[in-house]
């Protein structure tokens, strides 16, 4: 950890660090800030952890994860020698201070091709992210999509409902960012359908028709696919009575006996009772992936056929098309501000339309209305 003298020593150097003294001016890492901005933001903290991490498996080197810093050298040294344990450390390379310029990602469709060069794609950073996953997704996507341009194909986009990087592109491409855009699950309207333990089941069957899935891998999917659509199936159909073998094992679980059948679909939406435990009260076997999709599945059963309500909606706005050079000037009650914002981002259908800050439910209805009308022209 850090100390009061550590942030002493690092108060003395502000007044040389470029963060201070207005030599980068761009935003920097919300959630990765340096060490300078945890001193001055965070005034009240005592004391900032450092995690020392191996910079590989033959080497003596360690990155103070923890403490990123564009200080000059001799401040990093005596901020370095303060923090128990590293008195006698050595720096083999000390920290400096980086500014990204970026391509406003408004400029992008959301293929990630530019909208003012065709057939150039931009993916990473440059596009206003930051962190490995991100850079690796858009990298993904508009690679995808500039092989995609060569074979004359059409593009390939993933909505808001298909994917985390349909979020992440989608934010970028519609919202823009006034800082490095970080992905989150609390930016996931529908995070309970697209979960880590289901993304073979949404995505690999859009792999399989693009090329990039073997046939033989996309087979195992529709194989998972029809073990848990059957599973869930037996699962409703089959029922236990209640007999005192049966209570009694119920008991043993921790959960409520019963005095009329119910179906092993009904048992498995108790808390207390897993895909396994239901192994003691019917000869149950099914294939491990499977097994789990089934018990999710079943037990948020309500709340899972609720997001697809949404999700439903949502792709209805998604189907109606807006030219790219719709005119929006002789529209009826779209007030100044609105139509400009639409102008400026040029949205590819209504979906996208409605997630522009600024643009009303009701200017949405207003633009429904005048696509129905003039058929799209």
């Amino acid at each position: 950890y850090t100390n009061k003298n550590t942030h002493d020593i690092i108060r003395s150097g502000l007044n040389r660090s470029p963060l201070y003294t207005g030599k980068i001016k761009a935003t920097g890492v919300r959630y990765c800030p340096s060490i300078e901005d945890k001193i001055v933001k965070f005034a009240d903290k005592e004391r900032h952890q450092v995690f020392l991490e191996p910079e590989g498996l033959d080497t003596i080197e360690y990155y103070p994860n923890g403490v990123s810093t564009s200080l000059p050298l001799d401040i990093q040294i005596k901020m370095l020698h303060s923090i128990e344990g590293l008195e006698q450390a050595e720096i083999t390379k000390p920290g400096y201070g980086i500014e990204h310029d970026v391509v406003d990602p408004l400029e992008l469709y959301p293929a990630l091709e530019t909208k003012r060069i065709r057939n150039l794609y931009l993916a990473g950073q440059i596009n206003g992210t930051t962190g490995y996953e991100e850079a690796g997704a858009q990298g993904l996507i508009a690679g995808i999509n500039a092989a995609l341009r060569i074979k004359d194909k059409p593009a390939l986009v993933l909505d808001r409902s298909s994917s985390y990087i349909g979020v992440l592109i989608d934010d970028l491409t519609t919202k823009g960012t006034n800082e490095p855009y970080r992905m989150f699950t609390s930016r996931v309207e529908y995070r309970l359908i697209i979960r880590e333990d289901n993304a073979d089941l949404r995505l690999r069957k859009i792999g399989h028709e693009i090329g990039l899935i073997k046939e033989s891998e996309f087979k195992k999917v529709q194989k998972k696919e029809k073990e848990i659509h059957n599973g869930i199936a037996y699962l409703r159909k089959t029922s236990i009575s209640p007999t005192i073998e049966v209570n009694n094992r119920l008991k043993q679980a921790n959960t409520a006996t019963i005095d009329k059948k119910i179906s092993l679909e009904d048992l498995l939406k108790r808390p207390q009772i897993g895909i396994i435990s239901l192994k003691k009260f019917d000869r149950i076997v099914f294939m491990k992936d499977a097994a789990k999709q089934i018990e999710i599945e079943v037990k948020y059963a309500g709340f899972i056929r609720r997001q697809f309500k949404e999700v439903e909606r949502f792709k209805n706005l998604e189907k109606i098309r807006i030219p790219a050079d719709l005119d929006y000037r002789p529209m009826p009650g779209l007030s100044r501000e609105i139509r400009e914002k639409l102008v400026m981002h040029r949205p590819l259908n209504l979906g996208q339309a409605s997630r522009i800050s600024g643009v009303t439910p009701a200017a949405i209805s207003v633009l429904m209305v005048w696509l129905k009308k003039s058929g799209g022209k």
